[in-house]
């Protein structure tokens, strides 16, 4: 991957922060593998997550999808399991399949439990929490409206949360979507993470702001240019 590599980060210029769509026209030129490299944009925002009122986080449904299959597990029981089948989650089930996920078994990207099963759910906390997998209500994700959940996770729902740095990660495509389709993603990526700026958050929010594809080199945008577009 050296020379590979090396030849794309030549085709970003060293410094510069590009508009939105100069640097989602970069993209294609910065892959570097034979695969379908996944589109990812990170940023650092200004807030202090050390203190809980101005944690950063939430959930957007990307209007193009995310490339990526989405395996969804149900944990549901009655009508709601049927209802979870319905709309197309992959695994359904309550108690044999809590008691597989905490054997070990993870062969899923998202979960969602009903209300009424998060109390034995909430046992397989150390198993799904560090994995960023276990529900949250807050997330959409423990809801009596399956269907919904499961739907927009097919569609290509994507959780945003800030880390302990300030800094967010997010995934918007894969770099064969093309420019239109990527910013489509962008933009409403970043319109729900500005809908998210916390009440408690003083002076610049959205300080700074990357592309980039799994394996390519970063392309600056500039921050300036995005927080006008959202006035």
């Amino acid at each position: 991957m050296g020379k590979k590599y090396e030849a794309a980060k030549a085709k970003v210029e060293e410094g510069r922060a590009y508009d939105i769509e100069e640097g989602l026209k970069l993209v294609p030129e910065t892959v570097c593998a034979k695969f379908n490299e996944t589109v990812e944009v990170s940023g650092r925002l200004g807030v202090d997550p050390k203190h809980p009122e101005q944690m950063v986080r939430g959930t957007v449904v990307l209007p193009n999808g995310t490339g990526k299959k989405t395996r969804v597990l149900v944990f549901a029981k009655g009508e709601k399991e049927a209802e979870a089948r319905d709309a197309g989650a992959d695994y359904v089930g309550a108690e044999d399949f809590i008691e597989k996920v905490g054997k070990g078994w993870l062969d899923f990207d998202a979960v969602v439990a009903t209300p009424d099963i998060m109390g034995a759910v909430g046992k397989l906390g150390k198993v799904l929490g560090p994995r960023g997998l276990m529900p949250n209500p807050k997330l959409g994700t423990v809801t009596f409206d399956v269907r919904k959940a499961v739907t927009d996770l097919k569609a290509g729902k994507v959780e945003f949360r800030v880390d302990k740095a300030g800094n967010i990660h997010v995934p918007v495509g894969k770099a064969s979507f093309g420019p239109e389709k990527l910013k489509e993603n962008f933009m409403a990526l970043l319109d729900a993470i500005i809908k998210a700026k916390p009440a408690s958050s003083k002076g610049v929010y959205l300080r700074s702001l990357f592309i980039s594809t799994t394996m390519g080199p970063s392309i600056k945008l500039d921050p300036v240019e995005v927080r006008n577009m959202f006035k």
